[in-house]
């Protein structure tokens, strides 16, 4: 990439312009990009500038680790997976041709737009039933090769439906998926990272919601070396909803990261967003970045955002960023929270109060910590599964 020529040195007062550029620049691209939705995109990798780790979208990531997705020839090729289908839905291969792929959104980072360049055939999931269905994706066998894949999920309009993307097994994985939610319709898309404990893997998710609809994106995380997940949702039309949700367990060296995106486009929608995750082990890692934009069009906008840590041991670290960019000042309600802590004293002093043991009682307090989002979870069966997995994880914890 070609970098911009050295400006003259402009002296105001004593002052130098920031060294990344101001009232000196000789190019627009020597400022950075302050609105979220003017980020570079583009489907070709060759596109974006070497990726070095000092990017904003990059400096909280383990880029050893992650870097064959970025640079690497990916495996586009198509792979095994096992899905229940019913009246009104359909799960198959599409070519690259199909009309619904990058009518969603596109990459704003290499490793996406190189995922986005090598797939083969998209794993696309419709759902045209207007009585709910529960439709399962299960990956197992991916392997250990870097591999690039594209799904599409399609809630037709008026349907109401519940898909689950379940991970796991080995992987070293980037992949795009694309939501349309159509109007009327309602669509809550629960995606699990269960992933073997070497599994590298990122997603960058794009979703629209139409007129009326409503849409639930649930991620889990719970397995993997390095899970990095991008949701992005945008409302575009008036009526639309959106609840975006994340639990998340990070053991010893392991690095679990979201980014989150919600742009309201249209008037008078509406946007919740609640992440919570707890960090056990030394080198345990999270990072959780939320941006909401509120465009200059979306009078009305009802939005709240907020992220919760629990820290369960020393040695660990995590990174909580919320953002929210306002342009138009006819809203409802806007606001972000972020909180990192240890156990709350007065809860566990109340348990034991009523004869529970301190150990039991911490236990407690972190499962109930944790089963707040598995309950938005409305498959029942996975409900109780997840329960037991964060049960499995908490066996591990030495409280």
């Amino acid at each position: 990439m070609t970098s911009a020529p050295a400006a003259e040195s402009v002296v105001l007062h004593g002052n130098k312009a920031h060294s990344d550029g101001g009232w000196d620049a000789t190019a627009p691209s020597v400022v950075p990009v302050q609105t979220r939705s003017d980020r570079f995109k583009s489907t070709d990798p060759s596109a974006f500038p070497e990726v070095l780790g000092f990017e904003a979208e990059w400096k909280l990531t383990p880029l050893k680790l992650v870097a064959p997705l970025i640079n690497d020839t990916l495996d586009g090729s198509i792979y095994e997976y096992s899905a229940t289908e019913g009246d009104g839905v359909d799960v198959a291969w599409v070519d690259r041709t199909d009309a619904r792929i990058g009518s969603t959104g596109l990459p704003e980072e290499k490793a996406s737009a190189n995922a986005w360049s090598s797939f083969e055939k998209a794993l696309a999931v419709t759902i045209s039933s207007e009585t709910h269905v529960d439709v399962t994706v299960s990956r197992s066998g991916l392997g250990s090769a870097a591999r690039g894949a594209h799904t599409i999920i399609e809630a037709k309009p008026n349907s109401i439906s519940t898909v689950v993307l379940q991970n796991n097994g080995p992987a070293l994985l980037s992949e795009n998926v694309e939501i349309i939610v159509g109007d009327g319709a309602q669509l809550t898309l629960v995606s699990v990272q269960e992933w073997d404990e070497d599994a590298i893997h990122l997603a960058s998710h794009f979703a629209t919601v139409g007129r009326d609809a409503r849409f639930r994106h649930i991620v889990v995380s719970l397995g993997g070396k390095v899970i990095r997940l991008n949701p992005s949702t945008h409302l575009v039309a008036p009526g639309a909803d959106a609840e975006l949700f994340g639990l998340y367990f990070a053991d010893a060296g392991q690095h679990i990261e979201q980014r989150v995106y919600v742009e309201h486009v249209a008037e008078h929608t509406k946007s919740r967003v609640n992440y919570k995750g707890a960090l056990n082990g030394e080198g345990a890692r999270t990072v959780w970045v939320g941006d909401v934009l509120i465009g200059a069009k979306a009078a009305g906008t009802d939005t709240y955002e907020q992220n919760r840590n629990l820290v369960l041991s020393e040695g660990t670290r995590a990174d909580s960023v919320p953002n929210l960019e306002i342009e138009t000042g006819d809203i409802l309600g806007a606001g972000h929270a972020s909180a990192t802590g240890r156990f709350d004293d007065e809860q566990l002093f109340y348990l034991q109060a009523r004869g529970i043991t301190e150990r039991e009682a911490r236990r407690l307090v972190v499962l109930g910590f944790l089963s707040e989002i598995v309950q938005k979870v409305d498959a029942g069966e996975l409900q109780d599964r997840l329960k037991l997995a964060i049960e499995a994880e908490l066996l591990g914890v030495s409280v």
